[in-house]
């Protein structure tokens, strides 16, 4: 008479088990790209933050910048970071483009560069004194004054 046992063999089930094995491996190698990634992301906003700073110093800075190289460090978000500007002149009159690099402190590897550009420094107040003049001309609009 035959058996009515009905179930796995031994070798449906090391199958099953081998698909799952290579399933996690594959999940946990996505997660693992994931996390990279988002690391990655991480350092490359903040990088772009840090250069974006070092371009409004040298903007806000009381002088012309000078034509040539500089570096520092900053601690920024719990981290060292490392940073290089490069002022150049663009061949217009008191124009000068900025380059700034930022990395890691300790590598060489460069995560971003930031270009800005920046003129001479003006008046303190200039730019609030025109915009007020432009606020209060007939005619503009915006000013409340119709021709």
């Amino acid at each position: 008479m035959r058996s009515l046992n009905k179930g796995f063999t031994l070798i449906e089930v090391m199958v099953a088990l081998a698909i799952v094995a290579l399933s996690l491996a594959a999940v946990t190698a996505s997660m693992s790209q994931m996390i990279d990634a988002a690391q990655t992301m991480k350092d490359r906003t903040y990088a772009s933050w840090i250069a974006q700073n070092r371009i409004a110093e040298l903007r806000l800075a009381p002088a012309t910048p000078k034509v040539g190289a500089s570096n520092g460090e900053i601690d920024y978000a719990n981290t060292e970071w490392s940073w290089r500007s490069v002022v150049s002149e663009t061949g217009v009159d008191d124009l000068y483009r900025i380059d700034v690099s930022v990395s890691l402190a300790g590598s060489d590897d460069i995560i971003r560069t930031v270009t800005g550009f920046v003129g001479p420094p003006g008046a303190p107040g200039e730019a609030n004194r025109a915009w007020q003049r432009l606020q209060q001309s007939p005619g503009t609009p915006g000013s409340g004054v119709d021709k």
